[in-house]
């Protein structure tokens, strides 16, 4: 049974609303077992905390800077990645040139740039974009390569025979059909710029909200560490849900399917055929096998 979108809403209200309680419960008590909730601030601290933050100029400066770094550095890598994953997909010689290299400098973690930012670029905030870019690029590139390496031949051969050139393929082939595999490296890809910019921010940035996360633990106020902390969680939920519903609105071609908990994705049911007057019990059973056929094709064409 599907439930209504605003039940859904409550549901999930619902689960913070008692994620938070337990949290406040835990802190107001001062429940030392384990793990020592005694050294954590409570949620109405961090609820004034929070207010105060809001009041002043500091804080909107900083959200404002950490908002213009993620997204000029994840901008960068959606369009270098997709550029680099397209033509290392279709080109020998693109994937043999920078193929080694490519695999050599993924690895490295891109929080692991911040030396060679420094010595790079004249500024901190081009540093910083830098590695922003660095940290979305490999995600990127790796979906998109195996979104394009995954299309079916069968789908370029039939526009080839039609006398269209690299280009109209290129256009109307091999990227709408590695959509789907585009957009999930950047969902990934905002998610793990989210955790470089911050990092970068806290090792050699002046402004930000992980500047100010870090200059707020070392004076020991754990109130304004979790204020940057929840700052930084909803941005983060807010740019990957953007980022999603971008890929919904241009993927909106593909079938969808619902999710049915603990079965197969559902599929229409075919209306049973009216019996014959005259009576054909041949015909209806034909009837009836042609429908379970199609129920069939139906399920393995959302399952592909």
């Amino acid at each position: 049974m599907t439930r209504r979108p605003l039940a859904r809403y409550a549901l999930r209200a619902v689960s913070l609303a008692v994620a938070l309680g337990i949290w406040q419960l835990l802190t107001s008590l001062n429940v030392d077992l384990w793990l020592r909730f005694s050294q954590f601030p409570t949620v109405t601290d961090v609820a004034r905390a929070f207010a105060d933050r809001l009041s002043g100029d500091d804080y909107w400066t900083d959200l404002t800077d950490s908002l213009t770094r993620i997204l000029t550095g994840f901008a960068l890598a959606a369009v270098l990645g997709v550029a680099t994953g397209v033509l290392v997909a279709r080109s020998r010689l693109a994937e043999d040139l920078l193929g080694p290299v490519l695999e050599v400098v993924r690895p490295i973690p891109a929080i692991a740039l911040v030396p060679v930012a420094i010595l790079l670029f004249p500024s901190n905030e081009q540093g910083i974009v830098f590695i922003t870019c660095t940290a979305a690029f490999f995600p990127v590139l790796v979906s998109t390569r195996h979104a394009v390496r995954a299309l079916t031949p069968v789908w370029e051969e039939a526009v080839r025979t039609m006398g269209a050139g690299r280009l109209r393929i290129l256009g109307s082939v091999v990227l709408p059909g590695a959509l789907p595999g585009i957009f999930g490296g950047l969902s990934v890809g905002i998610g793990v710029s989210w955790i470089c910019v911050i990092s970068a921010e806290m090792i050699s940035g002046q402004y930000g909200v992980g500047y100010r996360t870090w200059q707020d633990y070392t004076v020991v106020n754990y109130p304004g560490v979790f204020v940057g902390m929840v700052t930084i969680g909803v941005l983060g939920w807010i740019t990957s849900t953007a980022v999603e519903l971008l890929g919904r609105r241009l993927t909106r071609w593909l079938p969808r399917t619902s999710y049915v908990p603990g079965g197969r994705p559902r599929a229409a049911r075919p209306l049973a055929a009216p019996a014959r007057p005259d009576g054909e019990p041949e015909q209806q059973a034909k009837s009836e096998q042609q429908g379970e056929n199609d129920t069939e094709e139906a399920r393995d064409e959302h399952l592909v």
